[in-house]
């Protein structure tokens, strides 16, 4: 066996090697032989698999993973890991090996394959282990190195793709969507987000995750890619996690950041175009405005488009009709003007997301005024654009019965409108609307308005009761 001192136990059978296998080996300079038919000197070792990529070889004082066949000269085994369903997790190096096999780990790559010929002296001497290992044997391994680590390792990142334009990068407390794979050091896949068709959702630098992807996800920009390592000390430890990662475990995440933002971002506008001529007055708080917009994910994914419908978006700033990051994007525009706008999701749909926008997703909107209209003033539906009449109910009053029905407050209204001498609240029903004119002044609400009723906001004002006329 392998371990100084206890015997371990081993896997599948191992050919006997040839004296010209052990001659190719000494050519490639990894073992020594003695002359033919003396006792071997050192290790002697085969590397029959080596993989292309070998970012990082084994060293004294490394934590290694691997699954090996331990087997005699006449092929008999003697102990494999895989009888056990266990990988060897162990540090090289430091004496809890045999002599033999801390040499023959050395220089090793994650997926790499190797036989290793230990003789007597460098395993279990001339006393060998009783039941297991006679005196003076020599040992053959077949071992596969399916990790390795150091405890002074750090989180290892590589850049797979960098947007050209990259204005902002993560930081701590910044709450970050991506997607990611993530698989063990040899490739064997343990999750991936795809598969979920859903992002992973976090703040970063405040404990929610590893402290491996913590680190690794620093610096990131808006649709970056890049491979993040992260070794066990700094990922789930020597208990690994579920029954997909082990202890002891390096871990690789392929990552794709979607997009990030931070609970105290701003609307952000970017003006994209506005019309050369001068521009007096602006949208505001209360305003009827009609605008186009495109809406999509910071990564391209459209959303929504005012373009697949007849006729521009209608809205009335400040009522609450559009999320807030719109409303506040859409103020200080001149008609023509053409913004592009970045909503964070706490301005948006927030956590939950809505139907067709993922939960606590960044929205970018291309947004076109198209016209605005002067709102009315908190409370108001209509106001006047002079001082009202002095005889406004003998005008208002048709017929002259002494009382208005709501047909002919209706009219009146309409002809004060089209006059110019007043305005409806825009962006309503105009029946609507003085329906509703009507039951404000019909306070016993018998479908008449009577002379005493019929008071002017203004007055009304004054007692605090707030009513339309």
């Amino acid at each position: 066996m392998f371990l100084a001192g206890s015997p371990s136990h081993t896997l599948r059978r191992i050919p006997m090697l040839q004296w010209l296998l052990l001659l190719q080996t000494l050519e490639r300079g990894v073992g020594r032989a003695s002359p033919a038919g003396a006792p071997l000197e050192d290790v002697v070792i085969e590397r029959y698999h080596i993989p292309r990529a070998c970012p990082r070889e084994v060293q004294m004082g490394d934590f290694v993973r691997y699954h090996y066949n331990g087997t005699f000269e006449d092929g008999k085994k003697f102990d494999s890991s895989y009888n056990r369903s266990t990988l060897v997790a162990i540090v090289v190096g430091v004496g809890r090996l045999i002599t033999g096999m801390d040499r023959g780990l050395l220089g090793m790559c994650v997926n790499e394959r190797r036989r290793l010929i230990v003789p007597p002296h460098l395993g279990y001497g001339s006393i060998g282990v009783a039941g297991l290992i006679p005196p003076d044997a020599t040992l053959y391994f077949d071992v596969v190195l399916l990790d390795v680590w150091n405890k002074a390792d750090t989180v290892q990142m590589s850049i797979l793709l960098r947007p050209p334009h990259c204005p902002r990068m993560v930081q701590n407390s910044d709450f970050v969507r991506y997607h990611y794979n993530g698989t063990l050091l040899d490739g064997t896949a343990f999750d991936n987000s795809y598969s979920r068709n859903h992002t992973y959702n976090t703040y970063v630098g405040q404990g929610y995750i590893i402290p491996g992807m913590d680190q690794g996800l620093q610096g990131a920009c808006i649709g970056e890619r890049r491979r993040i390592t992260v070794p066990p000390h700094l990922a789930y430890g020597e208990n690994g996690t579920g029954d997909k990662i082990p202890g002891s475990a390096v871990l690789i995440f392929d990552v794709h950041v979607i997009d990030f933002h931070n609970p105290a971002d701003p609307v952000e506008i970017k003006t994209l175009f506005r019309p050369p001529e001068n521009c007096n007055e602006t949208s505001k708080t209360g305003d009827f405005i009609r605008y186009h917009y495109n809406c999509s994910l910071l990564d391209g994914t459209r959303l929504f488009s005012s373009h697949d419908y007849e006729a521009p978006q209608e809205a009335t700033l400040g009522a609450n009709r559009v999320i807030e990051g719109l409303d506040r994007g859409l103020q200080g525009m001149c008609v023509g003007e053409r913004r592009q706008l970045i909503v964070p999701p706490h301005l948006a749909h927030g956590e939950s997301g809505a139907r067709g926008v993922p939960g606590s997703a960044v929205l970018m909107f291309e947004v076109e005024l198209v016209s605005r209209e002067d709102g009315l003033p908190a409370g108001y539906l209509f106001v006047w654009h002079q001082d009202p009449p002095a005889s406004l109910f003998e005008d208002m009053d048709l017929n002259k019965d002494g009382e208005v029905p709501p047909e002919e407050f209706s009219s009146f209204i309409k002809a004060q409108v089209n006059e110019g001498k007043g305005r409806l609240m825009p962006g309503q029903d105009p029946d609507k609307t003085i329906r509703d004119m009507f039951q404000n002044q019909d306070r016993n609400q018998d479908g008449q308005i009577t002379a005493e009723e019929l008071k002017l906001k203004s007055d009304e004002d004054q007692e605090r009761i707030h009513e339309e006329l």
